[in-house]
């Protein structure tokens, strides 16, 4: 008797990793509209006294997640500016994964394998430009901890 069942394990994983993409799309996406609801006083389409903005729809936009590239919908409100605390305002990247793309740099891994990581990793393509500014916003703050001055009973 033969092989009965055979699993693909690349097209299990690889449906996994579409579950988790989606996953965190759907959760991101549920927290800006309840954002965005706690700001207006009032669920979406809701009738409320306490209700101070309305909604003018949303504007999309890519983020990259340590689970994947993810499309956020931004919700607009008609009389004051949406700015959330869970997505930094023209961030493109979440935190972490500008974090690996430094420590990658400080590796001294070239900037091609860089790309490679990036891709392999997020699935998308990284420039060497964007990895110099990354590093340019953290030499800033790296030089300052290193000349400050130590004081105190432990110096």
């Amino acid at each position: 008797m033969g092989e009965v069942i055979h699993i693909d394990q690349a097209m299990v994983r690889e449906h996994l990793d579409r579950i988790v993409v989606n996953t965190v799309q759907d959760t991101l996406n549920a927290l800006l509209d309840a954002e965005a609801d706690r700001l207006c006083g009032a669920g979406r389409y809701e009738r409320s006294e306490e209700r101070v903005d309305t909604r003018a729809g949303h504007y999309t936009r890519q983020l990259h997640t340590k689970a994947g590239e993810v499309t956020v919908k931004v919700p607009k409100l008609r009389s004051q500016p949406f700015e959330t605390a869970i997505i930094e305002r023209y961030k493109r990247r979440e935190r972490s994964v500008e974090e690996a793309l430094l420590e990658m740099y400080y590796a001294e891994v070239s900037m091609h394998r860089v790309e490679d990581h990036h891709r392999g990793l997020w699935g998308s393509r990284v420039s060497p430009s964007t990895i110099s500014e990354l590093h340019q916003k953290v030499a800033g703050q790296i030089e300052a901890w290193r000349n400050q001055s130590i004081e105190g009973e432990h110096a």
